[in-house]
């Protein structure tokens, strides 16, 4: 029996969501080490705008960056707001001021973020096991945070609270932004969505480097910058769009159990950070509450 040419290529996509979750589990880990040197506003705008650099001479190399309709141009730009630029300012200011593993195993509840305000917008529908995900990812995270010993002038807690609201800021993105993405194109709109950002990230991202000595920066920090920016941003969002258009976004959604992972492991061999009953304990939970959540997506598509 002759084998399906295609058969032998079915492994690429996802070995291209490997890649995706080990760049951006990388992401804290790496981003610790510059944010020891830079401000974090500064790291934002160097991550903005290089990807957007990225981005654009992508697109233009497959074509035009020319959207569907006027409309759009507003909308990805509002979209920015939320997908972008506060999600990326309160990300790496948050990681700036919690742990890198704090930082991995928060980031996975924007699938908890995206159906529920999915379901308050009127674009999804919450089953009784979904809630019940959506309670136990809940529960995860304020074990995490611990709020009978929090406190705002803790770094630690207000860290964390930062990215538990980037993931609702990117879930706000995620639930509002399809119709607008699939009539342009992953990759055209993404471009776009990071121009829109950069208009603000850059400029305030250069005024925050005015207190920084540029000729200490090692050059290594510098490597590390352009690794963040192309290795754990640009790259990722180019290869989750490849394999997305290949792969059930059910399949898709499994792999992000991977980012936390490798961020943990990472964080602990790097970093040398320790993880306590109290975060594994939370982890389990958020897991849990992902996966309830996540598991049917594409059963009536």
């Amino acid at each position: 029996m002759s084998k399906d040419p295609g058969e032998d290529k079915n492994y690429v996509p996802h070995l291209a969501l490997l890649a995706v979750q080990i760049f951006f589990g990388s992401l804290p880990v790496i981003g610790k080490v510059v944010l020891a040197v830079i401000p974090s506003v500064a790291l934002v705008g160097f991550r903005v705008g290089i990807t957007a650099f990225v981005l654009f001479i992508f697109q233009r190399s497959r074509g035009n960056l020319r959207l569907e309709k006027r409309g759009d141009y507003r909308r990805l730009a509002v979209l920015s707001i939320f997908g972008v630029t506060i999600n990326q300012l309160l990300f790496v200011g948050g990681l700036s001021l919690t742990k890198a593993s704090n930082t991995s195993l928060l980031a996975v509840t924007i699938p908890i973020f995206a159906l529920t305000i999915g379901a308050v917008v009127g674009v999804e529908k919450l089953s009784a096991l979904k809630i019940f995900g959506i309670a136990m990812a809940a529960v995860g995270v304020i074990l995490l945070i611990d709020p009978s010993n929090a406190s705002f002038s803790s770094a630690t807690t207000l860290g964390d609270l930062m990215i538990v609201i980037n993931s609702l800021s990117y879930g706000i993105y995620v639930a509002t932004s399809k119709d607008v993405l699939t009539r342009n194109g992953a990759v055209k709109s993404m471009a776009w969505l990071f121009i829109f950002a950069s208009v603000v990230c850059v400029p305030i991202g250069f005024y925050s480097m005015s207190g920084v000595q540029i000729g200490s920066i090692q050059t290594t920090i510098w490597l590390l910058i352009l690794y963040i920016a192309i290795v754990a941003t640009a790259l990722p969002y180019l290869f989750n769009a490849w394999a997305l258009a290949r792969l059930n976004p059910s399949t898709v959604a499994v792999y992000i159990y991977l980012q936390p992972v490798i961020g943990f492991l990472l964080a602990t061999a790097l970093l040398r950070e320790t993880v306590g009953l109290n975060f594994l304990a939370a982890a389990l939970l958020i897991f849990a509450g992902v996966y309830l959540v996540t598991k049917n997506l594409t059963r009536h598509e």
